[in-house]
């Protein structure tokens, strides 16, 4: 099962669809998002100090479920819900609206799939032209765009270590990449798909559309990561 879950950093898409199957997760604030879009949630989760009453009162009406943390809590509004979506059974899990204005609450989101009570499940953070996901020990990860898409690869360990690709400009066959090295950002796909395998270790990878450097009207219907 596929969740979509709306945080409440920046959306700047509106041009995708979702199946009628999806579990949709607002995270909190990320409520706003789902209804500039016309998006009835299934569930909005967090401290809920996003929202007002009248919102609150809404949801209510339209038989959405609430589930209300303190304010004072150990988890931000975006684990929460991470953690809900995987608690209800999903393996594919889409997320808008992870990044924002503050770093910190950014970089947060960002290692988030990397709590290993999230393992299970392969998590997307998305935008208009990015992809985020985390690849760990033993596991692969296809990427699909276009000829002249980036593709970097940022390890999260000491040493990452057995790194394969393909369909890339410079090409890694069982090699390492370390903590706090950039030998691995830009690289550029030369096909209209790129594989990463890892044997050891967690390595952040990002997916850039080639159009992201000359950006142009997006007028898409689908998003292009929900495949």
């Amino acid at each position: 099962m596929q969740a979509v879950i709306f945080a409440n950093g920046i959306v700047d898409d509106a041009g995708f669809v979702f199946s009628g199957n999806d579990l949709i997760i607002a995270a909190d604030g990320g409520l706003h998002h789902c209804r500039s879009l016309g998006i009835t949630p299934d569930v909005v989760i967090g401290d809920i100090d996003s929202l007002t009453e009248d919102d609150i009162n809404g949801l209510q009406i339209a038989g959405v479920e609430i589930i209300r943390y303190p304010e004072k809590k150990d988890q931000t509004d975006l684990e929460l819900a991470l953690k809900l979506a995987v608690d209800r059974g999903a393996d594919e899990i889409v997320v808008f609206g992870a990044m924002g204005g503050r770093w910190d609450m950014s970089i947060a989101n960002i290692l988030l799939p990397a709590e290993k009570n999230l393992a299970n499940a392969a998590i997307r953070i998305v935008d208009r032209c990015h992809e985020i996901m985390l690849l760990r020990s033993g596991k692969k990860i296809i990427f699909h765009g276009e000829k002249g898409d980036i593709l970097s690869l940022i390890p999260l360990d000491r040493d990452t270590l057995g790194i394969t690709t393909t369909g890339l400009e410079y090409p890694l066959k069982d090699d390492m990449l370390k903590l706090g090295s950039s030998r691995g950002v830009s690289n550029v796909f030369i096909e209209n798909s790129a594989t990463v395998f890892l044997k050891q270790g967690m390595l952040l990878c990002v997916h850039i559309q080639k159009e992201f450097e000359a950006p142009i009207p997006y007028t898409r219907k689908e998003h292009p990561f929900l495949h």
